[in-house]
């Protein structure tokens, strides 16, 4: 028997290194919160489209309502529940091509949004309370090319950097990401706002600390029940390590007198 549930589709809404990779994991482990994955940003569309034998047309244009019917295939459990992660910015991409197919929506994103996930969304905020921490891991990632170590066949992240690529402190490029993740937290505060969602709050330090309460916490939200006996297993490492707080610390002295 089909298990009933409160919740159509969710996204989880974030900014890099918030834990994102390791959320969704547990969720897809659990059997009945959907397959999450990033499948709308907009570089990694073509090799969503090849996964899935959506064929494109001579200019190499996607149908994108197409596209989008295949995520939902490709992202829902049997219970008809269906997850995404959407960065800040990426949520503006989903939009715009769902303007094109939706033009009596085109001003209303949560509109467009409801009329091809379903009305029954929830909107999950991942955040960070240290954003000097998150900036430090953002920084290692852009420099060495891996973004998450593990996983279930992820398109996008992931990718091996050079052989002899080390990764080097930088204090004007945290300082420069640090300022990005503001203002990414801020924007993703404004639509919410703007359209009165009440997301369902996770800080990844709670998310780190005790993965499965966080989940399950979750689960309780979305209205889906965990069946008995199922466990709720990571598929990614922690990649955080000791040169990530010895560049924190650093960072925290006073910048050097030029």
């Amino acid at each position: 028997m089909t298990q009933q549930t409160d919740t159509d589709t969710y996204f989880i809404c974030a900014t890099p290194r918030t834990g994102s990779s390791l959320l969704l994991g547990l969720l897809d482990s659990t059997g009945v919160a959907g397959h999450p994955q990033a499948y709308f940003r907009s570089p990694d569309e073509v090799a969503w489209a090849e996964r899935w034998g959506i064929a494109r047309t001579s200019q190499h244009a996607l149908d994108y309502g197409e596209f989008v019917r295949a995520a939902l295939a490709a992202g829902r459990t049997a219970n008809g529940v269906f997850g995404a992660k959407l960065m800040w910015g990426t949520h503006a991409e989903l939009t715009t091509r769902l303007a094109d197919l939706h033009p009596d929506l085109a001003a209303d994103e949560l509109g467009l949004l409801e009329r091809e996930f379903g009305r029954r969304i929830r909107f999950v905020h991942l955040y960070r309370d240290d954003p000097l921490a998150q900036a430090v891991s953002w920084l290692r990632a852009e420099q060495t090319g891996v973004w998450f170590i593990g996983g279930k066949g992820e398109i996008g992240g992931g990718r091996p950097g050079p052989a002899d690529a080390q990764p080097s402190y930088d204090r004007d490029a945290i300082t420069r990401i640090i300022r990005t993740i503001d203002e990414h937290n801020a924007g993703w505060e404004r639509w919410f706002d703007a359209y009165g969602i009440h997301p369902h709050r996770i800080r990844y330090e709670d998310l780190s600390a005790d993965p499965e309460a966080v989940t399950l916490r979750l689960l309780d939200h979305l209205g889906v029940a965990l069946p008995a006996g199922s466990p709720i297993t990571p598929s990614h490492q922690r990649q955080a390590d000791r040169l990530n707080e010895e560049w924190a610390a650093r960072f925290r002295l006073p910048p050097p007198v030029q």
